[in-house]
């Protein structure tokens, strides 16, 4: 087709579809910038919002006073562990005393000293009433730390519970806002692709094709990048269905398409030789000329041995001779390559819809 397009007009055109692009990129980052935005219309969740705050803060607050009874606990052990070590010690040392003072009055064997050993006794029985008694201390403090470890447990228990029904709600309502969120992302993004499948149907060609095929670029990019990835999974029967239902609307209208082509084609190799090659569009019959292929039925044709003039499968004259010079010509041709002189009757003149009028 660019082979017989002026150079100038190769030039705009190349320009021209540079606009396509970069009006399709200005179009993408604006699009995108909408459609990232669009989760924040919902109202961000947490799990707070689903937990029954009447069960859950008489719980929070058993909570915190069996940590704060642990901690008092904690420090009231050890100062019971510190002084427990210490009579410990005042006993364990008083009673070697006592045993070395026991052994001398053994030696000595003095009456007189009956009354000494009874106080002796008597201080080292109060040292080891002190001894039961911090130990005692130790015992209650150690008591309750764990009633208050297993109060808090309990309690523990019973948030997770109410925090785990919470979790469950919150997964649900995500669920909801994913849902939500891409229908709003559907709602914007199918119109735009509907608007581009009648761009495509009706304005492509037209004068201003840039900035239909810019806008049809961005609403395919839209469509198959800013939707498609936020399908909702459920598993992949979501992703997988919407999959079915694409490959069997775009393979329906492939195989409708197809049928509609090839019931032209049967019907155009019927007419008249000169109406179809009337009827062609120029640029497109040299470009398949060029490429050895029927412009008329599209199939191979050899023609580089100069003996084909029809086409063998559809009939159609490719080649013809020049009514002033005899010259063997393309039947496409509205004048002779050799004299210049016009076809009778020209089969295939530049169609006003390969023309780009100023814009």
């Amino acid at each position: 087709m660019g082979r017989s397009r002026r150079l100038s007009e190769q030039w705009f055109q190349r320009g021209l579809w540079l606009v396509a692009v970069a009006f399709a990129l200005c179009l993408v980052g604006f699009g995108s910038l909408v459609i990232q935005d669009l989760p924040q219309v919902e109202r961000h969740l947490s799990r707070e919002d689903f937990v029954d705050q009447s069960a859950a803060e008489p719980l929070q607050s058993a909570i915190a006073e069996a940590r704060n009874a642990q901690a008092a606990a904690s420090e009231s052990l050890d100062q019971a562990n510190l002084k427990l070590q210490a009579t410990q010690t005042a006993y364990s040392n008083a009673r070697d005393t006592f045993a070395n003072w026991l052994d001398t009055r053994k030696a000595t064997n003095l009456p007189s000293q009956d009354n000494e050993l009874i106080a002796r006794t008597a201080a080292l029985d109060a040292l080891k009433k002190e001894q039961e008694d911090a130990q005692h201390a130790v015992d209650a403090q150690n008591q309750n730390s764990l009633d208050a470890q297993q109060g808090e447990s309990a309690a523990q228990a019973q948030l997770d519970e109410l925090e785990s029904v919470a979790d469950q709600k919150l997964e649900a309502e995500y669920s909801k806002a994913e849902v939500r969120v891409f229908g709003y992302r559907l709602a914007l993004t199918l119109p735009l692709l509907l608007i581009a499948f009648w761009l495509f149907r009706t304005q492509r060609k037209s004068s201003w094709w840039p900035f239909t095929w810019g806008f049809i670029f961005f609403a395919l990019f839209t469509f198959f990048v800013e939707l498609v990835p936020y399908l909702p999974s459920y598993g992949g029967y979501v992703r997988y269905g919407v999959g079915l239902i694409l490959t069997v609307v775009v393979g329906r209208s492939v195989i409708v398409a197809l049928n509609r082509y090839l019931a032209r084609q049967a019907a155009a190799e019927q007419q008249p030789d000169v109406l179809r090659r009337n009827e062609m569009n120029y640029d497109m019959a040299l470009l398949r000329l060029s490429k050895s292929v029927c412009p008329g039925c599209e199939r191979p044709v050899n023609l580089s041995g100069g003996e084909v003039t029809f086409c063998p499968h559809c009939g159609i004259g490719l080649f013809e001779s020049c009514r002033n010079c005899d010259t063997r010509k393309s039947a496409f041709s509205p004048f002779c390559q050799a004299c210049g002189t016009p076809s009778a009757a020209p089969s295939a003149a530049p169609s006003p819809d390969t023309l780009v009028p100023a814009i």
